[in-house]
């Protein structure tokens, strides 16, 4: 049977399902990797399931996220992730190393292997042909614990790359085009694979901004050929003993083939509040901005860094834009100063930001009120820049700094500017003693983990009760809710991941200010919600939070795919509308029942359908519980986690 390049690692990896047919396949997982914001959460967990060590053959423990100390609450978790790390064999990469997506690329991917990290970006690695996966923090944990990990039966779309770019086009620019082809949802339940002649082209910092963006598809992840240009790549990082070639074989099926011109695509921008609202950037030409950020896990690479220096070298930023520059990673830092690029920066004004997630995630450098802040990162949802009224665009670095200059979103080709012609370079600044190796395992049993005041205990769920659950629909939400929505993650929110009770007062607040209190007073209820409820982040908080309101359902449309997996894994019942349109028969406020639960849940395995009754309406609604069979389990038992432990005890 001929196989895809991701069919052929998930059967190299495969522990049951079958990669051809059935609801879904479970893997083995190689890797993982964690960040300081999702981190915790996911190492407090693993803490219950009592191992001595983590079972993998590499965990990374990655600081990017939370990196403005301005309280205690971060570097308390700072120190507690890296004496965990310390206690159990992890790597840590320290504060100021660099994006963990970055990092990962450059010092521990490897193509063939499986990643799973909790971080919705940690596809990136696929660049280099790695089956990296995004996933809520349980997930990681139990991956860390040894467990294999469940997913839904990805199709496969193949992504035909034929064409070149042309000068000023960029990778940004073709994944920002595929957007708009697909949508937000359209690679929900996928695997995207790429190939065509174009690879000869295409550098692994190129194909790394393709699978990173992927995530802003809804893809499973998204997958490169491991070649000679990454073999090359691999060569330049010191790393060529971790190079293995793996390609697709001849004449796999595909379930949807895609052909993209890279001849005939121009400069994008995506405008807000979605990455896949994307127009050619000369359409935009009349948009005035007061703000650039370059940077962070997407478009942080040497070269997206020194295309940048040459364009501002000699030049000055325009006095009212105010442009912040975020390498992805200390060893591009260290280069770009070596290089004189840093310096090129520097002369022109620009703010240069630690080596962190920073502006992405709303981490600093909020706009100002009503300003147009342009941006090389991934994701542009409302509010997530810290600024509500702001608007946030999303282009290539090259756009964002001919655009620094002129003041105005520019394409690049309507200027006199000269494209700078920045390579690879054949070795780069290897330097790793920013990452702390495992000790030995009986050094590490005599590690104190140390704990700040603002780590508090995670909630858990509840078992589905043998009779009647009825509770009032607490909030109708629309389609593309993101987890920005349901757990924002601003500089001022940050530091409280790791104390979920104080994160809960802000569960859903951009959409009702109204919602946790309402939903403490009323001892929890249901969400309602459209399509793609739960879109972007992996961050568990925005299941844990509504866990700890006393929310024991979510009615949607559809899901986004972590997010799904972080509802069950935590204990919250995830319904679809048989009927979309039933949507519009529930309003807030509304009672509604789910009679018999636990035994319709139980049926529900069977594929029957669940009941549930609008009291105030007097409607029945048919749903469909939108979990797998073993996930039907976890449900079961109140989540993962207690699943985990009653099975340890049988």
């Amino acid at each position: 049977m001929k196989l895809t390049l991701a069919q052929k690692i998930i059967k190299n990896h495969l522990v049951s399902g079958d990669i051809f047919e059935g609801r879904e396949v479970t893997v083995r997982i190689d890797q993982t990797l964690t960040q300081d914001s999702t981190g915790t959460m996911a190492y407090l967990q693993f803490e219950q399931l009592g191992k001595d060590r983590v079972e993998t053959e590499l965990s990374v423990s990655y600081v990017d996220h939370n990196m403005l100390q301005t309280g205690y609450q971060n570097a308390d978790d700072h120190y507690f992730l890296q004496t965990m790390a310390a206690r159990y064999g992890i790597h840590f990469s320290r504060p100021g190393n660099g994006v963990c997506h970055q990092v990962h690329l450059e010092r521990f991917s490897r193509p063939g292997s499986t990643l799973l990290g909790s971080d919705s970006h940690t596809p990136t690695s696929g660049g280099v042909g790695m089956l990296a996966i995004g996933a809520g923090g349980m997930d990681v944990a139990l991956a860390m614990a040894g467990e294999p990990f469940t997913m839904p039966r990805p199709q496969i779309i193949y992504v035909n790359l034929i064409g070149r770019l042309p000068d000023w086009v960029t990778a940004k620019d073709v994944i920002l085009t595929i957007l708009g082809k697909l949508s937000v949802s359209g690679g929900v339940g996928s695997i995207i694979e790429y190939g065509g002649e174009a690879l000869s082209t295409m550098t692994v910092p190129e194909r790394a901004t393709l699978t990173n963006m992927g995530a802003e598809l809804g893809a499973t992840t998204s997958i490169f050929p491991a070649d000679g240009i990454t073999r090359q790549y691999f060569i330049a990082q010191g790393r060529e003993e971790d190079f293995v070639p793996l390609t697709a074989d001849e004449g796999a099926k595909y379930d949807r083939v895609i052909e993209v011109n890279l001849s005939e695509l121009v400069p994008m921008v995506a405008k807000p509040y979605s990455p896949d609202n994307v127009v050619p950037a000369e359409d935009l030409a009349d948009v005035k901005i007061s703000q650039v950020c370059i940077g962070s896990c997407t478009n942080s690479s040497y070269v997206d860094m020194m295309r940048v220096a040459e364009i501002l070298r000699g030049r000055t930023v325009h006095p009212e834009v105010s442009l912040a520059i975020a390498p992805g990673s200390r060893q591009v830092l260290t280069m770009l100063a070596e290089s004189g690029g840093l310096a090129a920066m520097l002369a022109a004004g620009a703010r240069i930001l630690e080596s962190g997630c920073g502006p992405c995630i709303g981490m600093g450098q909020a706009p100002r009120t009503d300003g147009a802040s342009l941006r090389t990162i991934n994701r542009n949802f409302y509010n997530r820049s810290g600024t509500a009224s702001a608007k946030v665009y999303l282009c290539s670095p090259e756009v964002a700094a001919v655009s620094a200059l002129t003041g105005v979103i520019t394409d690049p080709r309507r200027t006199d500017y000269r494209l700078p012609q920045v390579e690879n370079p054949a070795k780069f600044a290897v330097n790793d003693n920013m990452i702390i190796p495992p000790l030995p395992i009986e050094a590490a049993r005599q590690v104190e983990i140390v704990r700040g005041p603002n780590i508090q205990p995670f909630p858990v769920g509840r078992a589905p009760e043998e009779g009647d659950l009825t509770h009032e629909a607490l909030i109708v939400l629309g389609d593309d809710i993101s987890t920005d929505h349901i757990m924002p993650s601003t500089a001022a929110l940050l530091p409280f991941r790791s104390n979920i009770p104080k994160l809960a007062q802000h569960c859903l607040e951009p959409c009702d200010p109204t919602f946790p209190q309402r939903a403490r007073e009323a001892g929890g209820g249901f969400i309602i919600a459209g399509r793609n409820y739960g879109q972007g982040s992996s961050r568990e908080h925005a299941a844990l939070a509504p866990v700890q309101l006393g929310i024991r359902a979510v009615i949607a449309i559809s899901f986004a795919r972590i997010h799904l997996a972080n509802l069950i894994n935590n204990g919250i019942l995830p319904f679809n509308f048989i009927c979309p349109a039933d949507y519009d028969l529930i309003e807030q406020g509304d009672v509604l029942t789910l009679p018999d639960l636990a035994a319709q849940i139980r049926e529900a395995a069977n594929g029957k359908n669940v009941k549930l009754i609008n009291q105030t309406k007097g409607k029945t609604i048919e749903l469909y519980l939108a979990a797998g069979s073993q996930q039907i389990e976890y449900l079961l038992h109140g989540g993962r986690l207690l699943y985990a432990k009653a099975k340890s005890k049988s």
